[in-house]
């Protein structure tokens, strides 16, 4: 099965800048995948390449199997970052209009609009113009709308800026939603909680180039685990079979160091051995989070050096 993004070394410019420097990706059909980047990495100038909303200056995209994203048009739903309603609106008409863009009949739109609305708790706000709603329900009016046609892939940059947990966690269930539907979701974010949560697979963008490409699990692989070890004797013999990293940290009474590539049972017959008594130990998974801001921060410290 051909995947529903297949992108080769894009290259965009502005001025004499490269802001994104030979990206590529693949989406696989029927994925929820991540492109991660802090702010100002080239997320949202890659998107914007990938839909043909601008022109990459070099590189190539297929999107749905097509080398023209236009010709792919009605079957994607869009999420911009920059959110724009007409205020005067209803709520039921701004989520029509937004179907109607996409090649769907007004009637038929409105029709689908009800039902949504009502789906999603929001049916007595139907007939209550834009203007009058919180920035979380706007947010879903114009999320509503980028779903309506049923679209074969949706691409959403930093849907979840500005949103509270709640509003956040309503988010993340309608992208489940849409994925059960079968389709293929795209999504930006500099926020690793939600790509933790919604991802299989992300690249990660740091100054226009990719950090990494993978899973999330192979992400959070790239940093060992850390072992949170408390002993009952404070000192003795058996410290000299503590990794070399272990330290004790101020006001606690245990020790951290890094898993030892081996793993902790060999570890732990020498403590046991040697009489540590151990009252309490924790091996601290990495987060995505963690493995994010090593990757980036790595990247950032390479550039330096091939630039110095």
């Amino acid at each position: 099965m051909p995947p529903a993004i297949d992108a080769h070394g894009l290259v965009k410019y502005f001025g004499k800048r490269r802001v994104v420097d030979s990206v590529s990706l693949s989406v696989p059909e029927g994925a929820i995948y991540g492109v991660l980047g802090p702010n100002g990495a080239g997320k949202t100038t890659t998107l914007r390449m990938l839909l043909g909303i601008i022109e990459p200056d070099a590189g190539s995209r297929t999107l749905l199997g097509r080398d023209r994203p236009i010709d792919a048009a009605y079957q994607i739903g869009y999420l911009p970052e920059e959110r724009g309603l007409y205020p005067a609106m209803t709520t039921r008409e701004a989520v029509a209009f937004l179907g109607s863009l996409r090649g769907l009949p007004l009637s038929e739109s409105r029709r689908r609009a009800d039902r949504m609305l009502e789906a999603n708790g929001m049916g007595e706000v139907a007939r209550r113009p834009i203007r009058t709603l919180s920035k979380g329900m706007a947010q879903t009016v114009q999320l509503l709308g980028t779903f309506i046609h049923q679209p074969k892939l949706i691409v959403l940059d930093e849907p979840f800026s500005g949103l509270d947990p709640l509003n956040q966690q309503g988010l993340e269930e309608l992208i489940r939603a849409e994925r059960q539907r079968g389709a293929t979701i795209l999504f930006s974010t500099h926020v690793m909680a939600h790509a933790e949560r919604l991802c299989e697979s992300l690249t990660i963008i740091g100054d226009g180039k990719v950090r990494f490409s993978g899973t999330v699990e192979a992400a959070r692989a790239t940093l060992r685990a850390r072992v949170h070890l408390v002993t009952r004797q404070a000192d003795g013999p058996w410290r000299a079979a503590l990794p070399a990293d272990a330290v004790r940290q101020a006001g606690e009474t245990g020790w951290r160091f890094i898993l030892p590539p081996e793993g902790i049972e060999p570890l732990l017959g020498q403590l046991i051995a040697g009489g540590a008594g151990i009252e309490t130990l924790s091996i601290e998974r990495p987060s995505l989070h963690d493995a994010f801001v090593a990757i980036v921060g790595r990247s950032a410290v390479e550039d330096e050096s091939l630039a110095a």
